[in-house]
């Protein structure tokens, strides 16, 4: 298995709230699943740059989950039930290498 994090962006098409039911069902399906290994909701923060001169932070990245799948096609599947593709939101699946 390899490790995927799936980043959700905040572009949806109306807005979704992190306490709804969509998210109880949705985190249930990934528990159920036995790949769920766990996520957040982003909040504020800074990027630091050792000049001094950092970009800003990412503003439309609203939170991560990491899941484990065979490939990134399979991580797709887990994508199922997901608020905020749903919202006609984006969601960004990225493999975790293991250097």
């Amino acid at each position: 298995m390899n490790d995927y994090i799936i980043f959700m962006h905040d572009d949806t098409e109306t807005p979704v709230d992190i306490a709804t039911l969509a998210w109880e069902d949705y985190f249930a399906m990934l528990r159920a699943s036995g790949r769920f290994c766990g996520g957040s909701s982003i909040g504020p923060g800074i990027c630091v740059h050792r000049s001094g001169q950092a970009r800003p932070v990412t503003p439309h990245l609203s939170g991560y989950i990491r899941v484990q799948a065979e490939s990134i096609d399979d991580a797709k599947k887990l994508l199922i039930g997901n608020p905020v593709l749903n919202a006609g939101g984006t969601v960004e699946i990225r493999e975790l290498p293991r250097d």
